[in-house]
């Protein structure tokens, strides 16, 4: 492994736990409800859920996680971890049309699911029948003494399954190499305190930014992961003020929901060191309030799925920019190339396609070939995102070269949608775009066309987005019309799309 002039470099987050747990077994690691965990207490239950796994023959195989904010999404993950299982988090929202296009291209052995995704788990049983699938329901009693087995490096860890730039979901794999080295990058740049720091996080577990900068960075520094369930600024307000939280982990809407929120002014955060914000650009308006308000520093950064995830940040001792994601983390490249004929830009201020090199690139998609190819060049991983730096080397995100939304922190990709909308009988034809919106940073908005004489109307399809999407991605907005403008070419023009929702707020 590469460890140059990085902090405490573990071969996997195995060893990082094993290693915490040796030197601070009493201390307290996890807080979710009335439940606390020390140290050796998370590593017992973690070993006794690994054993469960090997009886049921997990070792080296694919395990699917369904799992919301809790307790057992972190056994899970370092168990999944310690036996050599190929760990696959997906959302536990997610519905049963989603569920059944993912778990074909995963092909997992065991699936593990909790209260939050039983239901489309029970659904998913029919379609589960032609397969060698395990289901299995996680509950708190799985206890051991035993030191964790240590996976090998070079082994897969995880599959991170994102839509990328094409909207089609690919598993980006992931090896515990990867992920372990990019912790330590991320250390290098944002050190985080092993003085007893108390982390909370309202980011789902799941994804890749929880992982990251909750789940693995609590163990590296032996602190204390506070878990918040499921959001709501009641409660997240109460965990604040009960809990002398020291690092928060957030997002755009986050930030601006609570802030907005009357209880706001209720919030202690004398403890409060700094805040973390990342999958959406931060407004400079919100940084500006919520560190005038907190008087803590908020730290943006940027990262994917593809690189580990972190791939810059602004630096905790140092100049920080608002509306900038950084400076790289330590051996990590970051090059900025035309979309057009890939060439170079050296010049601050000339926009192109954000590439990137390091140690923490995946490696590549699963049972995706093509868009390996296409994503990973000579060593570079090309993001799909649009970006600049500034003559000072800081980076700018400021586009995308597709047309996914963000929405509220969650990537939304159109094609999807359009696909979904397109199997409606009364509709000839649809176009989904991402439209401003003060709150969520982005909502999605839908243009439809309908069958002559059809009779379509806006609650019937709202309904039927409901059953077959997850919440986040439903259309916010239909717009019924004639007809969709038409480039030169015949293709839908989505920017005459957006500009007719621009005309119509202004």
């Amino acid at each position: 492994m590469i460890a140059h002039n990085l902090p405490g470099v573990f071969p996997s987050v195995v060893h990082m736990l094993n290693a915490t747990c040796t030197k601070w077994p009493e201390r307290e690691a996890i807080v979710c409800g009335p439940r606390r965990l020390s140290y050796r207490e998370y590593r017992d239950l973690v070993s006794g859920f690994a054993q469960e796994l090997l009886r049921r023959n997990a070792r080296g195989k694919r395990v699917l996680l369904l799992l919301g904010n809790s307790i057992e999404i972190c056994i899970a993950m370092f168990a999944i971890h310690s036996v050599s299982g190929q760990a696959i988090a997906l959302n536990p929202l997610y519905t049963y049309s989603e569920l059944k296009g993912l778990i074909s291209d995963a092909e997992p052995e065991i699936i593990l699911y909790d209260d939050l995704s039983h239901e489309v788990v029970v659904n998913l049983k029919d379609f589960l029948k032609s397969e060698s699938i395990q289901l299995f329901r996680m509950d708190e009693n799985y206890k051991a003494r035993d030191i964790l087995s240590e996976p090998q490096p070079s082994s897969i860890a995880t599959i991170q399954y994102t839509g990328g730039t094409t909207g089609k979901p690919k598993g980006a794999i992931l090896t515990h190499s990867n992920i372990a080295i990019n912790i330590s990058q991320r250390q290098a740049l944002l050190p985080t305190s092993d003085a007893g720091e108390r982390i909370l996080s309202v980011l789902p577990l799941f994804h890749v930014y929880g992982m990251a900068m909750c789940l693995y960075n609590s163990v590296l520094s032996g602190a204390s992961l506070i878990i918040l369930p499921r959001y709501t600024p009641e409660s997240l307000i109460e965990l604040f003020n009960a809990e002398a939280i020291s690092i928060f982990a957030g997002s755009p809407t986050i930030f601006t929901g609570l802030m907005s929120y009357a209880g706001f002014g209720t919030i202690d955060f004398s403890p409060l060191k700094f805040s973390y914000s990342g999958s959406a650009p931060l407004s400079p308006s919100i940084l500006s309030s919520w560190e005038q308000a907190t008087g803590a520093p908020v730290l943006e950064g940027y990262g994917l799925s593809e690189a580990g995830p972190v791939v810059s940040f602004n630096p905790l001792d140092g100049r920080r920019k608002a509306g900038s994601v950084g400076k790289n983390v330590p051996l990590t490249e970051v090059k900025i190339v035309s979309p057009i004929d890939g060439s170079k830009s050296t010049d601050p201020g000339l926009k192109g396609e954000v590439c990137i090199r390091g140690p923490q690139l995946m490696l590549g998609y699963r049972n995706r070939t093509e868009e390996t190819t296409l994503a990973l060049r000579d060593g570079w991983l090309y993001t799909g995102d649009i970006g600049e730096f500034d003559s000072e080397g800081y980076l700018y995100i400021t586009d995308r070269v597709k047309d996914m939304i963000i929405v509220s922190g969650y990537n939304v990709y159109p094609r999807e949608i359009e696909d979904l909308l397109y199997k409606y009988d009364a509709i000839l034809e649809a176009a989904v775009v991402g439209v401003t919106d003060p709150y969520r940073g982005e909502i999605v908005k839908a243009y439809i066309a309908a069958v002559q004489g059809s009779n379509l109307q806006i609650s019937d399809l709202e309904v039927y987005c409901k059953k077959h999407l997850a919440k986040y991605k439903v259309p916010s907005h239909f717009e019924i019309i004639s007809e969709l403008p038409k480039t030169i070419v015949g293709k839908i023009d989505k920017i005459a799309l957006r500009k007719r929702n621009n005309d119509q707020i202004q």
